[in-house]
């Protein structure tokens, strides 16, 4: 099996831009005082797509020559065009998916570049194009090397990676409620809902990219709770539309613990350590200062991110409405 995963993401991008206008005429006609859209935190997602479809195109220069030359002298098998090579990779990319988007959760360095996509307080399709070009210096594209050394050539590795987060862009909804046995296969809107959301209970669950199967065999699924609707963001709001800010905020605040901790082991830990250690790190900087420390308990009306503790998401009530489907958050 061939083909050209851009070029069916690029004819995919008019169904991505009629979904995005569809859901937010949508809300505004069904619940129009939810505040799911905002016009500064969707131009946002713009602008944070653009910047990260510019970066990679630049580090597959880089990454593609990597994956060739571990084909060329590791892989493990030659694999023949057809439909049992297309499952097998679609298989095996999917469950590395899985533990590259756990590690983005639990390991900070990770979570510089993934927090990006956790940062805004709104859940909807245009959430799904808010990325982070700093995922090849986080070193995403490592976690697909194996892809290589099992015998498939860089350009099919590419395209598998493509195809997998493009279906991601169709969980990114509230509009969508559960879908009975599709959920025990494929991740589906109820299960991303609980993904992006900061209840305790939804932290660090459902990382699924397509398939399903992987939270439930590793013990990270957990179901979307009606009587628990998710809040979005994270817990440590950075409060800003800003791309820039969005991309490089946990950078620097990585910086600044390196610099300010004590000792090389919490030094390691500022860079290594599951995102709560910074989380605390900055509660007890904040308390011994005197200083309250910004983690809300309540949704918070921009559509931002903070640096620390993945699956700290907060965003808007599900079943609440919103007066203009694009509605101007509040000052903070």
């Amino acid at each position: 099996m061939q083909f050209d995963a851009e070029l069916l993401l690029l004819a995919l991008a008019p169904v991505f831009l009629a979904c995005i206008g569809w859901e937010a005429w949508h809300v505004r006609r069904v619940r129009p005082d939810a505040a799911i859209y905002s016009w500064r935190d969707t131009l946002c997602n713009a602008s944070l797509a653009l910047m990260q479809q510019a970066a990679d195109k630049l580090a597959w220069f880089a990454i593609i020559p990597v994956y060739a030359w571990f084909y060329d002298h590791y892989r493990i098998h030659t694999w023949q065009r057809g439909w049992i090579s297309f499952v097998v990779l679609f298989v095996a990319q999917d469950a590395l998916y899985y533990v590259f988007h756990r590690c983005s959760h639990r390991v900070r360095w990770l979570w510089a570049a993934h927090v990006v996509h956790h940062s805004s307080e709104r859940l909807n399709f245009s959430t799904a194009f808010r990325q982070s070009l700093m995922y090849p210096l986080a070193g995403m594209w490592v976690f697909w090397i194996p892809l290589a050394v099992l015998g498939f050539p860089p350009t099919q590795i590419v395209a598998i990676v493509l195809i997998n987060l493009g279906f991601q862009f169709f969980v990114h909804t509230q509009m969508i409620g559960r879908l009975g046995w599709l959920e025990s296969v494929f991740n589906t809107p109820s299960m991303h809902r609980v993904h992006h959301a900061r209840n305790d209970r939804y932290i660090d669950r459902n990382y699924a990219g397509v398939l399903s199967i992987w939270d439930r065999l590793f013990g990270t699924y957990v179901d979307e709770d009606p009587h628990d609707v998710p809040v979005y963001g994270i817990t440590e709001p950075l409060h800003s539309h800003n791309p820039l800010t969005a991309t490089f905020h946990e950078w620097r605040s990585m910086a600044r613990d390196v610099a300010s901790a004590s000792g090389w082991r919490n030094r390691c830990r500022a860079l290594f350590a599951p995102p709560a250690w910074a989380t605390a790190y900055h509660a007890s900087l904040a308390a011994s200062a005197g200083t309250p420390h910004d983690t809300p308990d309540a949704p918070y009306d921009h559509g931002i991110e903070a640096p620390l503790h993945r699956r700290a998401g907060s965003q808007t009530d599900v079943s609440s409405n919103t007066s203009n489907a694009f509605e101007t958050p509040r000052s903070s």
